[in-house]
């Protein structure tokens, strides 16, 4: 039996400087996202279409759940395999390709996952499971480009 998960999340416009969208120029892409509870994301538009450079843009964001879902399930796949985590980070890369008509689509992402393992033995293991998280992580199966992962493992 399937088990559904439902999630929502809240859009606030805050770009509007006084004329609403009476010219393309006329308005900032400032905007909050929430959800109950939680701190408010500051998010704008890539700063190529007139976005805030301090603020998060879809594409960053996209490429911070395909990373965030990835570690998370690695992390529960180590933990059932008896490989110990002591450190986790990735610099997630991904290439949008935009289009004549102003629309466009990633192309590919790859992920850099860097673990640091607690000894020698669990390397091979480690390794091994980043195959299984891809295949588990839902927001990778959610998308219609490859994602990639090239890991770098050591040992503390």
């Amino acid at each position: 039996m399937k088990q559904e998960h439902s999630y929502s999340v809240n859009i606030e416009c805050t770009g509007n400087n006084g004329s609403g969208t009476s010219a393309y120029t006329a308005y900032r892409r400032d905007h909050f996202i929430s959800s109950s509870n939680k701190p408010y994301i500051p998010a704008s538009s890539d700063p190529a279409f007139r976005g805030d450079p301090t603020r998060y843009n879809p594409e960053e964001l996209l490429l911070a759940s395909l990373s965030s879902c990835h570690m998370l399930w690695y992390l529960h796949l180590c933990a059932e395999e008896g490989v110990i985590v002591l450190e986790y980070s990735d610099q997630a890369k991904g290439t949008m390709v935009e289009l004549k008509d102003g629309s466009g689509h990633f192309s590919e992402v790859t992920l850099f996952p860097h673990v640091k393992v607690k000894d020698t033995s669990m390397l091979l293991k480690a390794e091994a499971l980043h195959d299984e998280a891809h295949k588990k992580c839902f927001i990778a199966n959610s998308c219609n480009f490859p994602v990639h992962h090239l890991p770098t493992l050591s040992v503390a």
